[in-house]
């Protein structure tokens, strides 16, 4: 059952990948420079993701090579997930991940996210599930009296062109990705990320993710390179009714509770 989240969202947004699955990026263009702010700093604003959405032409996946949040594990971590499967996890019933099933985190369990950037926040939109979040870049420090939430807090800063996000304060609730991929964290883990966008179509992004009571060293994200996508708005694909009982019907066998 590593597909059934994907699959569902894939059914769930039929019309809308009617035309997302045709609809492929504009032409990289190398010569289209980084729009930029009237402060000089690069505009992040648009809707990114990999060349198309899931399934469609064009798909990139995110990227699997090398070491992964998992494979990092300490000894109490593995012997933790072996207790655990697809039926455990938490996207089931509607909880966001972390990070993102892609590598991604802005784009969380889907394929599609949307940046709005203003003088003082980074605004990240998450297509699944209605989920945000706003990253202040002010000079403001991490908040002290936020409680724990899935996606944790964060707080930005620009370091020349590359924006960086750092993000603590986390719950132990919630996977690193869905789709039933084991991937529990702690409520210590931290995570910086850097933004680059070198041209007009295209985005880069860096993660870093330690968390000291689960891993045994930091685990560095392999770069992923999305692109603008040829559409400026999001659409809703919410999770919630008959499609979140199904899910877990599904994850636990076709048995219901």
């Amino acid at each position: 059952m590593k597909r059934i989240l994907a699959a569902a969202i894939v059914t769930a947004s039929a019309f809308l990948g009617a035309y997302r699955l045709t609809a492929q990026a504009p032409a990289a263009s190398a010569t289209k420079p980084t729009p930029r702010t009237p402060d000089g700093h690069p505009d992040f604003s648009g809707v990114w993701w990999g060349g198309a959405d899931v399934g469609g032409k064009g798909f990139k996946a995110g990227g699997k090579a090398g070491e992964t949040f998992t494979s990092l594990y300490n000894a109490s971590a593995q012997a933790k997930a072996k207790t655990l499967s697809d039926k455990d996890d938490p996207a089931l019933g509607c909880k966001n991940t972390a990070f993102g099933t892609l590598n991604v985190s802005m784009y969380a369990v889907g394929a599609v996210a949307q940046i709005v950037q203003t003088p003082k926040f980074m605004i990240f939109l998450t297509e699944t599930y209605n989920s945000f979040q706003i990253v202040p870049f002010d000079g403001r420090p991490h908040r002290e009296d936020a409680p724990p939430s899935t996606r944790g807090d964060a707080v930005g800063h620009w370091d020349g062109d590359t924006f960086v996000v750092d993000k603590n304060n986390f719950t132990d609730e919630g996977w690193i990705w869905a789709e039933g991929r084991v991937s529990f964290h702690s409520d210590q883990m931290h995570m910086i990320e850097r933004y680059r966008r070198p041209d007009f179509n295209h985005l880069e992004i860096d993660a870093t993710l330690d968390d000291p009571k689960v891993l045994t060293k930091p685990w560095v994200v392999p770069t992923q390179k999305l692109v603008l996508a040829p559409f400026d708005q999001l659409l809703e694909l919410s999770c919630s009714g008959d499609a979140t009982e199904a899910l877990i019907e599904a994850a636990q066998g076709g048995k219901k509770k």
